[in-house]
């Protein structure tokens, strides 16, 4: 963490595996008073929907609050994606005015691997990426749509396993 913001480096691709460690990691930066979360995609391969829909999660959460999440070097790939499902109007993607602008070579040397454990219960990682793509599916009728057939699937998995 850093003075002014949180920055999270998402390595190899943005999943539903680890997209629950970055919404845990912001709950609490949020929690204790911080505003702004960038995620670094510059050695992301890819973000799936459950990864986008937890970034859009927080930025729900930081918008009210004054806040924002910022996207630093995403992939085209990964950038297509986040507009493909309208998350550009949550998110700032590449700011040209951010505080870190200028200074991300100096800020990935201070990084360092996180040591939380990506493993969940099966029924908690069921409900966490329900969360996501409902949160997608507000967004817009489209995504609504689009995801309409996995929020279903997700809510009968979660009521076969409670």
């Amino acid at each position: 963490m850093f003075d002014r913001f949180l920055w999270v480096r998402c390595a190899n691709r943005g999943s539903f595996v680890n997209s629950s460690i970055l919404k845990s990691i912001a709950d609490q930066y949020v929690d204790d008073g911080g505003r702004c979360v960038v995620v670094d995609l510059e050695i992301c391969a890819g973000v799936d929907s459950t990864f986008m829909g937890t970034m859009a999660g927080i930025a729900r959460r930081l918008m009210p609050l004054g806040g924002s999440l910022q996207v630093a070097t995403p992939s085209e790939r990964s950038r297509a994606a986040l507009e493909s499902l309208g998350l550009d109007a949550l998110m700032e993607i590449d700011p040209p005015t951010a505080p870190w602008r200028g200074h991300l070579d100096e800020l990935r040397a201070e990084l360092h691997s996180s040591d939380i454990p990506m493993d969940m219960p099966d029924l908690d990682r069921t409900k966490h990426v329900l969360d996501a793509h409902n949160t997608l599916s507000d967004i817009s009728p489209e995504n609504a749509e689009q995801f309409k057939y996995v929020r279903e699937s997700l809510e009968e998995e979660i009521k076969r396993k409670s």
